[in-house]
């Protein structure tokens, strides 16, 4: 039972910080628990709620009124490095509380890419097991939400930086997939934003595991192992093709392709383990993955062009893993939020990479093709300034019998609420102008 969390609100003034999804969400958990508490609520849209002990507080200094509450369950996403917050109000949230107060094992999983395939592999794994599970987080279901039954649950949970940042417990078992420089503009700089994404081994005990791709150097320079308390797992992609059950997990799916998604493979299959999980059910979640929308996504094949979706990829290094795993792309689409990342390997990589048609969009596309143009780059190299121009311009140069990949290298924000917004608009287009 969580009723700890539940007394954790009484005799505290509380304000919900954003009242999107998990805003909501909280909302209702509070009501539903204390029904006639006076609650705040901040955010920057307008709001309507139909109830009387609720004070809204909206508008551009939205967040001015912090320090007037001992708690604040901040919504993942909302920045707080321009706020100066006094010792006398705690900043949490959903993931926080979840973390330190819900009776149920807690496998969490973060890194800058692949932690929704990875996410996802973890459950179907633990699902396939027989055990009671719940596919929670950053996956879009607040950690909320299953609270009412957590009695023998598994809860697989998805970790953004956003929702780890004020994190002050880590999960029983930790899975760490990458690092790379994003939300720069969010954390003012890569330390951080890799500071938060810590959290998720900072906190764990002697008796916790935690998980990480030991191929990337740049993960083991984060690192202190001296300050880590639980058991240590390093997986290396080398070293993990060398267990024959391992290896063999990379070819019972046609959905998982390429070198980063193996590495997800053998992350989730480690995590299993620890979980004393036997390698039979450990085949059997990974033969029952399927493809997650906006990742890698095949959209359909229209006029002898094949699209592929994957507008999650807002990092350059996602991009590159996606062309290399498709193999046949001809035309690669990229560009949105300009966010401080530096792309010039990126440039490097288009530049030498087999592609033929360089797509860009603003604000970063249009940027990565000027440079690429000022190394003479042989390539197709088109600026437009919609993705309708964007699709219209790739079935024109797009090689029959290849592929045609949507894979941003950047943030929507700039043109679209969200990723999944952007990439239904490209499949859409893909399909419309392939059926005119």
């Amino acid at each position: 039972m969580y009723q700890q969390l539940i007394d954790y609100f009484e005799n505290k003034s509380v304000l919900i910080l954003g009242f999107g999804k998990e805003g909501q969400s909280t909302y209702n958990f509070l009501r539903k628990f204390y029904p006639d508490k006076k609650i705040a609520i901040a955010d920057k849209r307008e709001l309507k709620i139909d109830d009387n002990n609720v004070e809204l507080i909206t508008g551009d200094k939205y967040l001015d009124a912090i320090n007037d509450f001992d708690l604040v369950m901040q919504s993942p996403g909302i920045s707080l490095r321009e706020v100066n917050v006094e010792a006398t109000t705690e900043i949490t949230g959903q993931m926080d509380l979840f973390l330190r107060f819900a009776d149920c094992i807690k496998i969490g999983i973060t890194g800058t890419k692949g932690k929704t395939t990875t996410t996802t592999l973890v459950y179907n794994i633990v699902k396939a097991s027989g055990k009671k599970c719940a596919l929670i987080g950053n996956i879009g279901v607040p950690v909320f939400e299953s609270l009412d039954d957590t009695d023998g649950l598994v809860a697989v949970i998805e970790m953004s930086c956003h929702q780890l940042e004020f994190a002050k417990k880590s999960p029983d078992i930790s899975i760490f997939t990458n690092i790379y420089p994003e939300h720069l503009d969010h954390y003012n700089g890569f330390e951080g934003y890799y500071g938060a994404k810590l959290n998720i081994v900072n906190n764990q005990n002697e008796n916790n595991f935690f998980i990480y791709n030991s191929d990337q150097k740049e993960l083991a320079e984060i690192l202190d192992f001296t300050k880590i308390k639980s058991k240590t797992i390093p997986v290396s992609y080398e070293y993990s093709l060398k267990d024959e059950f391992l290896q063999k997990l990379t070819k019972i799916n046609d959905n998982l392709k390429g070198y980063h998604t193996h590495h997800d493979i053998f992350l989730a299959a480690n995590a299993a383990r620890c979980l004393g999980i036997s390698d039979e059910d450990i085949e059997k979640g990974i033969k029952s993955f399927e493809p997650i929308a906006h990742r890698m996504e095949k959209v359909g094949t229209w006029k002898d062009i094949t699209f592929y979706n994957d507008s999650i990829a807002t990092i350059p290094y996602a991009v590159m893993c996606a062309v290399n795993a498709l193999e046949k792309v001809d035309t690669l689409i990229f560009g949105g939020l300009d966010r401080g990342i530096d792309y010039s390997t990126f440039v490097t990589d288009l530049n030498e990479s087999k592609l033929n048609n360089l797509i860009g969009l603003p604000e970063t596309g249009k940027n990565i093709i000027d440079e690429l143009k000022k190394i003479n780059c042989s390539k197709n190299l088109v600026i437009v300034d919609t993705m309708d121009e964007a699709v219209e311009c790739a079935y024109k140069c797009t090689e029959k019998g290849k592929i045609c990949l949507f894979s941003p290298a950047a943030s929507s924000y700039n043109r679209y609420r969200n990723f999944e917004e952007k990439g239904n608009h490209f499949k859409n287009l893909a399909k419309e102008y392939g059926t005119k």
